[in-house]
């Protein structure tokens, strides 16, 4: 989906804010989220300088027409090679300085820019630049409704097709497919489909175990509409839970909820991810929950902020998170509960679709 010119316009002002307060005259990007986000451009390669006064965005002959069709508030530059072509474009006077996303470019490719360009002439940027599309604007927030609602028909309709006999690989497929079909750009990440003990892993890969009568199985899933992640995770009982799989599932939900009622604009990252360990502290489980409570979701799956026990982002209305409490017995089963939720000013709205309640199917 390309917004209105005026959108970008608008995210371009706020980029050049980081040229003044980091002493820069120019800033270059190579991450393509940012590059989209403060462009449209959709293609898997090139630059984008922007400068005070101006924005140009570096490709190469293969996305030019892309480029002219999508791109309304940049100048174009094709590159044959695309340190030349930064060379040209920035033209850098006598003391200047600009900027770069150190995290999205090799070693190697920094050597070489850096020897045109001079080092000391060379600002990495990280930290800066990290937060700039943590609060999401009215167009995005509605991609991200419509990645959500259409994620949670999707797994509706293959949780019929759950049943013993059936190999978590076949499961993923089908939540894959279903996707597809249904008119996802592509998955958010490889889709988690996890069984038995293979549940007890966070980021289990489906294999070829069949499904059995009484297992846990952990469905974490996303897709991409319109560039916009979703992200939420289901466990379901299959045939059958026993009471400790019922308690610890209670456990999970619990802290799940009681996170969500803390998530509002104003508060720590980090004092919601103590509010969902401080329920599974009171039920012995704090030590079995192995990851952070959530993170920022838009154009990737994982973006700022990080809620974490060591983040002290304050959040913002506007910000979509996920909230996902999770316990882990190795060797046995595990457990996680994840929504994604749109912070604001009084609570937060729940994106995701499907019922966070124990199913057993």
């Amino acid at each position: 989906m390309r917004f209105d010119p005026s959108v970008y316009q608008s995210r371009l002002a706020r980029l050049r804010s980081i040229l003044l307060s980091s002493h820069i005259q120019g800033l270059i990007l190579f991450d393509l989220h940012n590059i989209r986000y403060f462009t449209g451009f959709t293609g898997s390669d090139g630059a984008l300088v922007v400068r005070e006064q101006s924005a140009t965005l570096l490709v190469d002959g293969r996305y030019l027409t892309q480029a002219r069709k999508e791109v309304q508030v940049a100048d174009l530059f094709l590159f044959q090679d695309k340190v030349d072509g930064l060379e040209s474009v920035l033209d850098l006077k006598a003391g200047e300085t600009v900027g770069f996303e150190a995290s999205a470019v090799s070693y190697t490719f920094f050597l070489r820019l850096s020897d045109r360009l001079r080092e000391e002439r060379l600002k990495p940027l990280s930290e800066e630049l990290n937060s700039i599309r943590a609060v999401k604007d009215a167009e995005e927030i509605s991609c991200m409704r419509r990645a959500a609602e259409l994620a949670g028909r999707v797994l509706e309709a293959v949780t019929s097709k759950i049943r013993p006999g059936v190999p978590e690989r076949d499961v993923a497929l089908e939540i894959d497919f279903g996707s597809a079909r249904a008119g996802a750009e592509r998955m958010a990440f490889e889709t988690i489909v996890a069984s038995g003990a293979n549940a007890a892993l966070p980021h289990a890969k489906p294999g070829l175990k069949n499904l059995e009568q009484g297992d846990l199985i952990v469905i974490d899933y996303g897709l991409v509409v319109d560039g916009y992640c979703s992200d939420e995770t289901c466990t379901f009982c299959l045939g059958y839970a026993d009471g400790k799989k019922r308690e610890a599932y209670a456990a999970v939900k619990e802290a799940h909820d009681r996170a969500l009622e803390a998530v509002r604009a104003g508060v720590t990252c980090s004092s919601i991810d103590r509010v969902a360990r401080s329920v599974l502290e009171r039920y012995g489980l704090d030590a079995l929950f192995s990851h952070g409570t959530g993170h920022g979701v838009g154009l990737e799956v994982h973006e700022a902020p990080r809620v974490s026990a060591k983040s002290d982002t304050v959040l913002t209305a506007g910000m979509v998170i996920t909230i996902e409490p999770g316990v882990y017995i190795p060797g046995q089963w595990g457990i996680r509960i994840e929504d994604t939720v749109l912070v604001q000013d009084a609570g937060c709205e729940v994106l995701t679709k499907m019922p966070k309640d124990l199913i057993i199917l």
